[in-house]
């Protein structure tokens, strides 16, 4: 009987210790595939009417600029400037939610309730 010492039940703390860890590598691992897999989407948002098109990717660079030639007047560049910079603001944004939301799924996934607590 006293032989036994060590934790109750024989290997229970260190045994969940280990299941822990290797949950967590997993986790890890996932987070950089979901990473990977994300900073490879594009996202393309419009504005204009569709006047003007941008592509960027989940590592928020512009890959893509398209512009209609109605929309280019050189009496009017200012016009051209606002239609790229929303386009483009608005498909940084679509690539940020996408981001948030593999962030709030790996987060879910360890027990935080979607969200970190920091």
């Amino acid at each position: 009987m006293a032989k036994r010492g060590g934790f109750p039940g024989g290997m229970g703390m260190p045994g969940n210790m280990n299941n822990l860890m290797k949950q967590a590598q997993r986790m890890q691992r996932q987070m950089e595939e979901n990473q990977k897999e994300l900073e490879t989407k594009e996202f393309t948002a419009k504005a204009g009417g569709g006047a003007v098109e941008v592509t960027v990717t989940g590592k928020k660079e512009v890959t893509k600029v398209k512009l209609s030639e109605e929309v280019v007047d050189p009496d009017d560049i200012e016009m051209l400037e606002d239609l790229v910079m929303a386009a483009t603001n608005e498909a940084l944004r679509m690539a940020e939610e996408a981001n948030a939301e593999v962030m709030n799924k790996m987060a879910g996934g360890l027990g935080l309730g979607g969200g970190l607590p920091f």
